[in-house]
Parts: C-alpha cells; structure tokens; sequence
C-alpha cells in the first residue's frame, strides 16, 4: 500500500521539483480539473505507458479525483513506479479544497450518459413514429439490439460515435 501524502506537501514539494505527480484518470475526467504540473497517465494504459522509475531524488505521487482509484490500485502503481512513491491523500478533489491551484476546463457530459440519453430518445423516437409509419418499430429493435451488443461484447460503436462529435473533444 503506498503511503498518502498531504496535498500541501505535494503542493510544497512539487513547487521545489522534488516529486513528479503522475494523474491516473482518463482525459476526459482531466479536462475538468487538473494540478498544474501532474503528468497525466491514465489507469487504462499505464501499463503500456513509457513511465520513467521514480528514484529517491524524484520520487512519484500519485493522484485520481478522490483517491480511491490510486488507493484500489496501490499495490500496482508501486510496482510501476520502480521505486519510491506515494498517493496523494483525497486526491485532486482534496487539493481544489486546500486552494491550491488548479486549471479548470471544459468538460462535456460524461459519454456514459450521453449514450443513455440518446439512446432512450431513439427508442422514444421509434415508438412515437409507429403511429405514423409502422417500420419505425425497427428503430426501436436495432436500438436495444445494439445495447445488447455493447454489454456483451464491450464495443459501444454509438459511444465512439459520440466520442467523436465536437463537444466532446478539447
């Protein structure tokens, strides 16, 4: 379990270039607030990510929104970290709250949500047009066909859909 450290002294120590603070949230959840200065690596590919070993004169911190992610996953950010690191305690969410500073961006709607939300108009859509054109049940089908699809096999191609549109990009 990697050791918690104070966002002031994150902020104190990462001022003087003695930590480097490593975001593990995906961009998405980035672009709504970040710490200045943290690397962003996301969880789904730090794996695979080029992360340089943290040594004692730079060691990592660490950090998600509230902590939990970089506490459930501790024991594999040490072993990736390749040296001394820690997690910063309460997250990004604690060091907004402590005033320390942080850049605020766009953030669209979470993707999840845009998918529910279109998703259930389709399907409102095709039941509203049967009245006036009885095919438009297929629309309705194709959608929770398409549902289906996503929860067994992982591929949401309406989420990529929607991932692409310009709201969604930074």
């Amino acid at each position: 379990m990697l050791p918690l450290l104070s966002p002031v002294d994150a902020f104190q120590k990462l001022r003087e270039g003695k930590i480097r603070l490593v975001d593990i949230r995906e961009p998405n959840e980035v672009n709504a607030v970040r710490v200045p200065g943290a690397e962003v690596v996301p969880l789904s590919v730090i794996k695979w990510a080029p992360l340089p070993p943290a040594d004692e004169k730079l060691p990592i911190v660490f950090t998600c929104h509230s902590g939990k992610r970089t506490s459930k996953q501790s024991d594999q950010l040490e072993k990736l970290a390749a040296g001394p690191a820690w997690q910063l305690d309460g997250g990004v969410s604690a060091w907004a709250r402590a005033g320390l500073p942080v850049e605020r961006g766009h953030q669209a709607m979470p993707i999840f949500r845009q998918i529910q939300i279109g998703a259930g108009a389709l399907v409102l859509l095709g039941l509203a047009g049967v009245f006036f054109w009885p095919p438009m049940i297929w629309l309705t089908a194709l959608v929770g066909a398409g549902l289906v699809f996503a929860g067994l096999t992982g591929f949401c191609g309406f989420g990529l859909l929607l991932s692409a549109m310009p709201w969604n990009k930074k």
